[in-house]
């Protein structure tokens, strides 16, 4: 279905694994096709969430066969009583047995609650629903990984045999010096999970201190910190785009650093910054954008955008496989 070399790569990972990925939106035309076809190929297990007689009356109008695939109505579920206890012990004083009741009605709290308690390896959801509504769940029940205080969302931009990440841009609004350090270092952790050698470069308006403002500072303290965390990864910083992608600009810009026009894992300095940078890659650029894939969790949960077409459920089905491998 994809032609990418990063998804190509993931299906050899994959092969003979049989990851469990739960999609909570079955309703979707989108998401159901993307399902028929991750079923046939047998590379990962997509389980489909939704009324059941409205995800087969789907199928028929597709004319798709979902026979051999799970589906599971939350509202009727005899799942419903095990999630249920499971969620209760896990939000123990701000959930009650009614409130518990109403969020697995939700396709989103159930979902998780099914990767939760290792039902499924993994979740992708958001053709339908809002980051927020796929995001909360996941925050209050999965939650960050030790030692990580929030989570991000990166995309892997490709174009041909280029391969880039790109991050913060999907999560949060603004960042910290602690924050993006953070960012950072669970960025090289992800690209070196997908296969890459990541060098990674904080961006700024700003290389090298030719500007000194508080914003700038902070990426510089951000470099440090980064460091830190992980003596073993290579980070510098703080670089405009061009001194850190074009060596002939390192060259002059930043002479002694360890990136010289060779990054390949690039952290905004916010998300502003970071969305409008992706979608100017994608759309101006020719880049294919897949993501974001979430960062810090203990399971892993990806959100789609409400425009994805069928074969970004499929690539970010594969990538959440993926991660749920490590």
């Amino acid at each position: 279905m994809s032609n990418l070399r990063l998804i190509e790569t993931l299906k050899e990972k994959l092969s003979g694994e049989q990851k469990t990925i739960v999609l909570p939106e079955g309703e979707d035309e989108r998401v159901l096709s993307a399902a028929v076809t991750l079923k046939e190929e047998g590379i990962v297990t997509p389980v489909l969430l939704g009324n059941i007689d409205k995800v087969k009356s789907l199928a028929n109008e597709l004319s798709v066969d979902v026979s051999s695939i799970e589906i599971i109505d939350p509202k009727t579920s005899e799942l419903r009583s095990e999630l249920k206890e499971s969620l209760l012990e896990r939000r123990k004083g701000k959930v009650d047995e009614d409130k518990a009741e109403t969020l697995l009605n939700d396709v989103n709290y159930f979902g998780t609650m099914l990767v939760y308690t290792k039902k499924a390896d993994g979740l992708v959801s958001g053709a339908v629903h809002s980051t927020g509504d796929t995001v909360r769940p996941a925050l209050q029940i999965i939650k960050t990984k030790e030692g990580v205080s929030k989570t991000s969302g990166v995309f892997f931009m490709i174009k041909g045999d280029e391969q880039y990440v790109f991050g913060d841009c999907a999560i949060n609004p603004t960042l910290s010096t602690e924050d993006l350090a953070e960012i950072a270092v669970e960025s090289n952790n992800t690209a070196k999970a997908f296969g890459m050698t990541p060098k990674v470069a904080m961006l700024s308006f700003s290389t090298k201190g030719s500007a000194d403002t508080e914003e700038t500072e902070k990426v510089r303290n951000a470099v440090e910190y980064a460091k830190k965390l992980n003596p073993d990864m290579i980070v510098d910083g703080e670089f405009q785009f061009d001194a850190a992608f074009v060596p002939s600009v390192a060259q002059k810009k930043a002479p002694d650093s360890d990136i010289q026009g060779d990054a390949n894992v690039f952290i905004f300095p916010s998300l502003e910054a970071g969305n409008i940078g992706y979608k100017i890659a994608q759309r101006l650029g020719g880049y294919d954008a897949i993501g974001p894939i979430l960062q810090g969790l203990n399971a892993p949960v990806n959100d789609l955008s409400r425009g994805c077409s069928k074969e970004d459920v499929y690539n970010l089905t594969l990538l959440t496989a993926a991660q749920a491998l490590d």
